[in-house]
């Protein structure tokens, strides 16, 4: 596996390096190892369309990593937990950055370190070598990278390279506009001239682990801003600490800049009368020279600079734990007994997973007491070691929505790190209080927030975005919060056409929609047991409205019961992470995304996953939405939840499924596009056994579902115009194996509608023993005559005789198509009106008579009119002549 990284709090040239990288080595994975400076977070949520497909460096599995690819850094320390793959024999690394190499860079195999303005310079200048042709977004990216760098190409660093890349990425469509808009470093002539002395008088000295520059200038006359001086230097030699020191007139000005939590620049500008932020700070001095300036602040650093701190530093120890074989009832008595609101599972000395108080009151409630702790268990968590830094516990904990981070020394657990303790250091606090101490469900993450204007002008219509405003418009007016919520959202932001629209109301969603329908003359249809409504538009397009709320269940496998609640609610009770995104659409707020559960990263991501560990005990039917929607979208299940659908087939739960909501699940999982990974999902995960005992994916059933799969294709491609239920070809190819006896059983269970069984189902055991018919005529001989052909199959479903086309032999097959693409249409151009005209009398023999004339067009033996008659009047002298005998 090849992973593309850089250094923590990435910048432009990062992300414009990284999608370089990403042309130059195919399939690699992207994952910045943490946070991305405010200018390139402002830059995505204002251009969301434009950022690569990036992996959250914890879920990237570091023993599959063979080749790391490392842009725009050098250094081990700024690299995050990537740094754990630095030194194992097998691993290729590569190095791309025009950074010069220091005693700490990292030795590299392969890749360029070259000096230049920016690392994205080195990179386009090789894809350009290539050959390779980008796409507009792709150029706009690399070139915000050397723009950022060089400052438009104006710093002293800039070299004949960066011109050139530059030039080659507008050529590739780069975007001047929106590079513009995010790199805004106007500099007046003097400007330039100071920023230049402080580049040459730039000192960076090590201390505690972190980089420190100081960079000094003296100048005769005022120079304004010099904090945007630096932010210019910052995002050049990227410090952890930056201070600038600038005497000028009668002054000496100090601007602190800091990225890390071990130097408060507030602080330190605070001992020369100044102020500010732990991050952003600064201060005039008036009284000293600029040489004494410089030796305080040196002898301030050395002993205000606070110890790194990490896991070991806060963690609780020891870690109460609980063996993987007790039951829930038994797993209560312990978190209650020693006061914690999680606890790690254990087989023997391994940890396999954690669960948490509320996940076991949940499972209390819906009477599964004395089933296994290990299947609600909480499967995947960060494996902090003692020396893991804070800062890395920290971003897991708040990007990842995690609360609980045990920490292992080799493979022994020695302690745990909770939001509790994480809390406790941030405002001064004592570890190892008794009370709470793995306090792990209290402390909600704030929702993630940031506008998709951008996106919602780029990818939906002008009348859906009009349709947006009118329905955000009603929602002002009636002082009502309004979201469009669910799969409409999702697939927005992967770029999917999605017409369905479900607009959530945090207020009375019904009295919402009768308001609209009002004023734009549309037609509504109420639920007021579930507070929802269905607005029918002039064109009969429809919107799905609902108020906020939440639900609980009974008992497993149940109907939820309501209740109106707050939006993070209404979101909570939603199936999977992606589908928890909502667009608030109201005036002021138009565009706004609120994501409280993780959603968008897990789109990013490219997973599906549920929300909690009772997810599918709830709503068993959530199991079959998971394949649904991982075989429709291409996202894999993730392995925490493959692991609770698992759980709920060992405990049976879809046993208590009603019939009617299994074969509504199962009949849209099979009206998908491509359904057969869909049913060998179903199978792998032991799911069929819920439809019948029997109904297993043997080969022979296998073939038979393959070959559906196959005929439908070809029947589609062929009869556009002809209806056909794809689903009821799919269960019938399925069913294959099955008696008919345990098919009547299945249809029982599935509860499947009367006229379906009579139309399609019915004929079953017709088509089977048909089926078996066939084939014995196929091998009995002679050639089977057109007239026979159309004998069997006049008058069955499509779906019945594509069934056969799928299950039968190649002959069959062959037979279906002849029928269906040229014998059904075949017609006698004389009728019963000729036999009338001929003398016949009406009765029985028409029929008779008709048919053997339509077996004579089918089989070629007429073929025009005067054929027919012929055959009509030998048809019926024969009939007279026997008549007389």
């Amino acid at each position: 596996m090849d992973v593309i990284t850089t250094h923590i709090n990435a910048d432009f040239d990062c992300l414009g390096a990284m999608t370089a990288a990403a042309r130059l080595y195919p399939g690699a994975a992207l994952s910045f190892p943490g946070s991305q400076e405010k200018g390139v977070r402002d830059f995505l949520a204002r251009h969301p369309g434009y950022l690569p497909v990036v992996t959250r460096s914890r879920d990237i599995d570091l023993d599959a990593v063979s080749r790391l690819i490392i842009v725009d850094c050098q250094q081990a320390a700024r690299i995050g937990r990537f740094a754990e793959l630095l030194g194992r024999p097998a691993l290729e690394l590569h190095i791309y950055d025009h950074h010069p190499v220091l005693n700490d860079s990292i030795p590299a195999g392969g890749g360029m370190v070259r000096s230049c303005g920016s690392s994205s310079t080195i990179l386009a200048g090789i894809l350009r070598e290539q050959g390779t042709v980008l796409t507009p977004e792709e150029a706009t990216l690399m070139m915000l990278g050397i723009y950022e760098d060089t400052g438009r190409l104006l710093f002293p660093t800039t070299t004949q390279e960066d011109y050139l890349a530059a030039a080659w990425l507008r050529e590739q469509g780069a975007n001047l506009n929106i590079v513009a808009e995010s790199v805004s470093h106007d500099l007046t002539g003097k400007q330039v001239g100071l920023l230049n002395i402080l580049l040459k008088n730039l000192r960076t000295t090590t201390i505690e682990g972190i980089t420190i520059s100081v960079a000094f200038a003296s100048c005769d006359t005022y120079i304004p801003d010099i904090a945007g001086l630096a932010h210019l230097v910052r995002d050049m030699e990227n410090p952890d600490v930056l201070f600038l020191v600038v005497a000028m007139e009668n002054r000496v000005c100090l601007v602190a800049r800091s990225r890390v939590a071990e130097v408060n620049a507030g602080e330190v500008m605070r001992s020369f009368h100044g102020g500010g932020h732990p991050s952003a700070a600064s201060a005039t001095v008036h009284d000293q020279s600029l040489k004494q300036v410089l030796a305080r602040l040196d002898e301030l650093l050395r002993v205000a600079i606070r110890p790194r701190v990490s896991a070991a530093d806060i963690m609780s120890a020891p870690v109460k734990t609980m063996p993987d074989g007790i039951t829930v009832a038994e797993a209560r008595e312990l978190l209650t007994r020693y006061n914690c609101n999680a606890m790690p599972v254990m087989d023997a000395q391994r940890m396999i997973g954690i669960i948490s108080r509320k996940t076991v009151e949940k499972a209390l409630y819906h009477g599964l007491a004395a089933s296994p702790v290990s299947e609600f268990m909480h499967t995947e968590f960060m494996l902090a070691a003692p020396d893991t830094p804070l800062s890395d516990i920290q971003t897991y904990m708040v990007d990842g929505n995690r609360r609980f981070v045990p920490v292992f020394e080799g493979e022994a657990l020695v302690g745990a790190v909770t939001r509790t303790d994480l809390l406790r250091h941030m405002y001064g606090g004592r570890r190892g209080q008794p009370d709470a101490l793995y306090d792990v469900e209290n402390l909600e993450s704030p929702p993630r927030r940031n506008s998709i204007t951008g996106l919602i002008n780029k990818r939906l219509t002008p009348a859906t975005r009009s349709l947006l405003h009118e329905l955000g418009a009603i929602g002002d007016e009636l002082g009502l919060a309004v979201y469009a919520v669910g799969g409409f959202v999702r697939d927005l932001l992967l770029g999917v056409e999605n017409l369905d629209m479900d607009v959530t109301v945090e207020g009375d969603g019904i009295f919402f929609a009768d308001r609209f329908a009002e004023t734009h003359g549309c037609r509504v249809r109420s639920h007021h047991t579930f507070g929802t409504a269905v607005v029918i538009r002039p064109d009969g397009s429809k919107v799905d409205v609902a108020s906020t709320r939440l639900e609980y269940y009974e008992s497993p496998g149940v109907l939820p019961t309501v209740e109106r609640s707050s939006l993070r609610h209404d979101l909570y009770r939603r199936d999977f992470t992606i589908n928890t995104l909502a667009l608030c659409i109201n005036g002021e707020r138009f565009g706004l995304l609120t994501d409280y559960f993780g959603g968008r990263q897990d789109l990013q991501k490219r997973t599906v996953r549920v929300l909690h560990n009772l997810s599918f005990v709830e709503d068993p039917t959530r199991v079959f939405r998971a394949i649904r929607f991982e075989q429709r979208l291409g996202f894999p299940i993730s392995a925490h939840t493959e692991n609770l659908i698992r759980s709920a087939v060992r405990m049976k739960i879809l046993d208590k499924v009603g019939g009617r909501r299994l074969f509504s699940e199962l009949m849209q999982m099979l009206m998908e596009k491509e359904p057969v990974g869909a049913i060998e999902r179903m199978a792998s995960l032991g799911l069929l056994q819920f439809i019948h005992p029997n109904l297993k994916l043997v080969p022979e059933t296998a073939r038979v579902v393959h070959e559906a799969a196959l005929v439908l294709t070809w029947f589609r491609l062929s009869y556009l115009e002809d209806p056909c239920e794809q689903w009821q070809v799919y269960l019938l190819a399925l069913c294959h194996g099955l008696k008919p006896e345990e098919f009547e059983e299945l249809s029982h269970r599935l509860t499947i509608p009367g006229r379906l069984t009579g139309r399609v189902f019915g004929q079953r055991r017709h088509a089977l023993g048909m089926l078996d018919a066939l084939q014995r005529r196929i091998r009995r001989g002679p050639a089977i005559r057109n007239s026979e052909i159309y004998t069997w199959f006049h008058g069955l479903p499509p779906e019945i005789l594509l069934y056969l086309a799928a299950a039968g032999q190649e002959g069959i097959k062959r037979y279906v198509s002849l029928y269906l693409t040229r014998l059904r249409q075949v017609q006698c151009v004389l009728n019963g009106e000729t036999l009338k005209t001929m003398g016949l009398a009406p009765g029985p023999d028409y029929r008779r008579i008709m048919d053997r004339l339509l077996a004579a067009r089918l089989d070629g033996e007429v073929s025009t009119v005067e054929e027919e008659r012929a055959l009509l009047s030998g048809l019926i002298t024969s009939k007279n002549s026997l008549t007389v005998s």
